[in-house]
């Protein structure tokens, strides 16, 4: 039996419920949900699977699957102007869910389709589910930031709370060294990074084998064969005021590792490429395992957090049929179950312990065991960076969001170099780069600019985030509270400059030119104007006169102004 009903909550916006009843456990029957939206003033789309692609498609094109383990079942069309025109998001998001908006030429409307109950294994007797249906005019980061409240409040996915800590610049390893870690030189960075303003150190893979060919067939074990003396190093990290995180390629047992055999015939697939497999959680011994891995690290080594990797390997994609030994019929369930439990544990040996989870696997339930979410690897890619970050902000709420981390190659000029800082300033940043063997310039840069957001993170990050023209990648970013306000530009275009200013005004160089172009939408009179180029050095101090209208002012590339308005 389903029953279908409807209704409209405080916010306006409507509410359907469907729920599906059968007498005798049974796999729910496909679902589809399907309803019309005009294609009036509709310039873009978003969803956290969006990528660059934010073209408005054909209704007889793909859409994308959202899971647990996978993005976030939410989509969103919008205006040029940022408004939200649609916004359809679905309560379950731990099973699978088909989203799809797509034009219907035959009546120039969108056809909007939730597809439900992709799991033909799970033997229940009720299922529920809703549809959220947003048409408001409203900013479409609104829409957005109350779908992210509505799944918190009304459907249960509470997130997992972040330290202070979280929410401070990290050094990595991964870029910088790959697998060829060392403990010495990992220290001279950790030193230098933390004089740079860094908190906390995540030690990459490698640690766990002195094997150097970039695959998995060494994990498993988890000893820590290329540093020995790990909790040493440990001790010294902490010494220098540094939290600790240590990689883990959560559910890959490797080829090579004792525990391979062990777990053999309970395995979701065996990957050559990685020369590895991925464990199934769905049996108990294999969750076991894996918790019992990760608390016995963290107590005993005394580590601050867990870099825990390819989680979204854990997919229902791969799963054989329920059979002996296992628990669970659904993998999303067993792996559910197998993130909450190791969260409880974890929290009980260290309630400030810091988790790190990374796209696509950020969505609302990995909310509930994660409290930093990264970026994709995108090396040396600013303005994915750039992408991959703000998406995950639009959606994430307080969870700490951190980028990829940054790196680029010696030869690069210094102004273009410091533009794959700049792109991540509204997220936390990740430095991995060999800082001791940076020339003075890449050094002064990056103190520059880490300085400048360890000073004004307050509004990086918890200021009012205005990502502009979405279907443009967020060509102009801007973050504002009552004090103060900062507007970084990424392409040569011209920046809107907000009605209402504060006193102290940040813009953010990250154009191909030495200007920006400004349109003033208030007469503010004289202005005093201080600018910086990448490296901090000052190249002009004055009063500039800013009328209603076009203005220009000259900022170095990779550089920054500031604006003292008058109160």
């Amino acid at each position: 039996a389903a029953d279908l009903s409807a209704t409209t909550d405080a916010l306006g916006r409507d509410v359907v419920s469907l729920v599906l009843r059968s007498p005798n456990p049974a796999p729910p029957p496909a679902v589809k949900l399907v309803f019309m939206h005009p294609a009036i003033d509709i310039q873009g789309k978003w969803h956290p699977d969006a990528r660059h692609d934010r073209s408005l498609p054909p209704d007889w094109a793909g859409g994308f699957n959202a899971r647990m383990i996978r993005a976030a079942p939410v989509w969103c069309l919008y205006n040029l102007a940022g408004q939200n025109r649609l916004t359809f998001a679905c309560s379950d998001a731990i099973h699978p869910v088909d989203l799809r908006a797509g034009l219907h030429e035959e009546t120039g409307q969108f056809k909007c389709e939730l597809g439900l109950c992709h799991h033909p294994h799970r033997h229940v007797t009720e299922y529920r589910a809703e549809l959220l249906i947003d048409a408001r005019d409203v900013p479409y980061t609104r829409s957005l930031d109350d779908v992210r409240r509505w799944w918190e409040d009304d459907c249960g996915y509470a997130p997992l709370t972040a330290p202070a800590v979280a929410r401070k610049p990290f050094y990595s390893t991964w870029y910088s060294f790959h697998q060829q870690l060392n403990p010495e030189r990992l220290m001279t960075q950790c030193r230098l990074a933390r004089a740079l303003g860094c908190e906390a150190v995540i030690v990459d893979d490698g640690w766990q084998t002195t094997d150097d060919n970039r695959g998995y067939a060494y994990c498993g074990d988890w000893q820590p064969v290329r540093l020995p003396q790990l909790n040493a190093l440990i001790e010294q990290v902490h010494a220098i005021d540094m939290k600790f995180l240590l990689w883990y390629s959560t559910p890959l047992i490797g080829q090579h590792s004792e525990a391979f055999k062990r777990f053999d015939g309970r395995y979701l697939e065996f990957i050559e490429s990685a020369g590895a497999a991925v464990a199934d959680p769905r049996f108990p011994d294999v969750r076991q395992y894996l918790i019992e891995t990760f608390t016995t690290a963290v107590r005993d080594r005394r580590l601050d957090g867990l870099k825990l990797d390819f989680v979204d390997f854990f997919d229902h994609f791969k799963a054989t049929p329920f059979r002996n030994g296992m628990d669970y019929e659904l993998v999303a369930e067993a792996t559910e179950r197998l993130l909450n439990d190791l969260t409880t544990m974890l929290r009980e040996i260290n309630p400030d312990i810091l988790i790190e989870f990374r796209q696509p696997y950020t969505g609302p339930v990995m909310r509930q065991f994660a409290n930093m979410l990264r970026s994709y690897d995108c090396p040396a890619d600013a303005i994915t960076n750039r992408v991959n970050t703000i998406d995950l902000r639009l959606l994430v709420g307080d969870t700490a969001v951190h980028s990829d981390m940054f790196m680029w190659h010696k030869d690069e000029p210094v102004e273009i170099a410091a533009l794959q800082l700049l792109n991540v300033l509204f997220s936390v940043p990740q430095v991995s780069v060999m800082i001791d063997a940076l020339e003075p310039p890449y050094l002064e840069m990056i103190r520059f600019w880490l300085t400048f957001w360890r000073e004004h993170s307050d509004v990086l990050l918890d200021g009012e985030l205005l990502p502009l023209h979405p279907e443009g990648l967020y060509p102009i970013i801007q973050a504002c509270t009552k004090k103060k306000c900062v507007i970084a530009c990424y392409a040569d275009q011209v920046v809107p400059m907000p009605a209402e200013l504060p006193c102290d005004v940040f813009l953010i160089n990250a154009s191909s030119q030495d200007r920006l172009i400004l349109e003033m939408s208030a007469d503010l009179g004289d202005v005093r104007v201080e600018t910086f180029n990448c490296r901090g050095w000052q190249q002009h101090r004055g009063t500039q006169t800013l009328a209603k209208g076009i203005a220009r002012i000259d900022i170095p590339r990779s550089g920054l102004a500031h604006l003292r308005v008058k109160p």
